[in-house]
C-alpha cells in the first residue's frame, strides 16, 4: 500500500457508525470536520497546544489533531454534537449559556467536553479542580472566570437533581 492510497476507516462517533475512505495519515480532526461534517471540533494550532480539537475517546479527552483516524477505530468517540440528547441541553451546556461562559465560542466545544469529563468523575469539584480539568484548553476571550462559574453551577444543579431523584424514590 502506498502512502497516498485511501484506506477504509470505520469510526463510532456519537453512537453512530461511520465508514469513510481516507488517506492513512489523515488526522481524526480532518475526518470529523471534512468527511463527517462534525464542525464542532475546532481546528486550532495543529500542535496539541490549544486543545480546540479535543474530543472524547472512550470517555477520555484526546487531541484529534494529533490522533490518526486509523487509531480511533474500535473506540467510542464523542464530539460536542453528541452531548445534547434529542435537542435537550445538558446542565453544563445550560450553565454555560447562563453564566456567559462562551464568548467567541471557539474553545467552547472542547471546554465543555473537558468539564463534562470532570463532572462525570467528580460531581463536587472544587474551583481548583475545575481549573485543573480545563487547564489544557486555551480561551482568549473569557479569562476563565465565567467558565469555572458555569462548571460550578452545573455541578450544583446535577447534585440537586440526583438528590431530588433519591427523595422521590424513598
Amino acid at each position: 500500500m502506498s502512502e497516498t492510497e485511501n484506506v477504509v476507516v470505520t469510526l463510532n462517533v456519537n453512537g453512530e457508525t461511520h465508514t469513510v475512505l481516507a488517506p492513512p495519515y489523515e488526522t481524526l480532526l480532518e475526518t470529523l470536520r471534512e468527511r463527517l461534517d462534525l464542525t464542532g471540533t475546532k481546528h486550532g494550532c495543529e500542535l496539541g497546544e490549544c486543545s480546540a480539537c479535543m474530543v472524547l475517546m472512550d470517555g477520555e479527552p484526546v487531541l484529534s489533531c494529533l490522533t490518526l483516524s486509523l487509531e480511533a477505530q474500535g473506540h467510542a468517540l464523542t464530539t460536542i454534537e453528541g452531548v445534547a440528547k434529542n435537542g435537550v441541553l445538558t446542565p453544563l451546556q445550560q450553565a454555560y449559556i447562563e453564566s456567559g461562559a462562551s464568548q467567541c465560542g471557539y474553545c467552547t466545544p472542547a471546554m465543555v467536553l473537558s468539564a463534562q469529563t470532570l463532572l462525570d468523575k467528580n460531581p463536587s469539584p472544587t474551583r481548583q479542580e475545575i481549573r485543573d480539568a480545563i487547564a489544557g484548553n486555551l480561551c482568549r476571550c473569557t479569562g476563565y472566570v465565567q467558565i469555572v462559574d458555569a462548571v460550578e453551577l452545573a455541578a450544583k444543579r446535577m447534585r440537586e437533581s440526583v438528590e431530588d431523584r433519591v427523595r422521590r424514590e424513598t
